[in-house]
């Protein structure tokens, strides 16, 4: 499926590169692990090789996906749920999904909220979490610094 030296994004984890295809025994099992480097959160993850479909990973999408993404970040209607547990649970579906689009909807939709009232701590860690799995997929896919990624989606945010 994926071969040493691709890209990948790992949905709550963020974009990475795969290191190695290793042979590990965990528990008394051995299996083929993806060694993955995740570089925006300085750290090394492994994923079964058999278990990697199930768990959303995907090939990070090309500049043009990522200017789509955005250039269309404001767009849209806001997902409107007052109670808060309903709001997170539909922000932790889009995010684990892995699709850039609802990640990116999670964003705006939690941005917009903020400009009405004082986010709460769960809110909040959402936001910064969708943030940061935006973040790291811009920095591998335009081949940027973190810090000039980071840079990039707050210009867009504030505009």
């Amino acid at each position: 499926m994926y071969q040493v030296g691709d890209k990948i994004f790992y949905p709550m984890h963020g974009a990475g590169v795969i290191e190695s295809v290793e042979e590990r025994e965990i528990l008394g099992e051995k299996q083929l692990y993806y060694i993955i480097k995740m570089p925006y959160r300085e750290m090394q993850v492994m994923i079964p090789k058999g278990k990697i479909s199930h768990l959303n990973v995907r090939p990070l999408v090309n500049a043009t996906i990522i200017d789509d993404v955005l250039t269309n970040l404001h767009e849209g209607e806001s997902e409107q749920t007052a109670n808060p547990s309903h709001r997170y649970r539909n922000n932790m579906n889009k995010l684990k999904s892995g699709d850039i689009y609802e990640g990116s909807q999670v964003i705006r939709d939690l941005t917009r909220l903020s400009r009405v009232k004082t986010l709460g701590t769960d809110d909040k860690a959402m936001l910064d979490q969708a943030q940061q799995l935006l973040i790291s997929e811009l920095s591998l896919v335009n081949n940027i610094e973190k810090e000039d990624a980071t840079e990039m989606l707050f210009k867009v945010i504030q505009a």
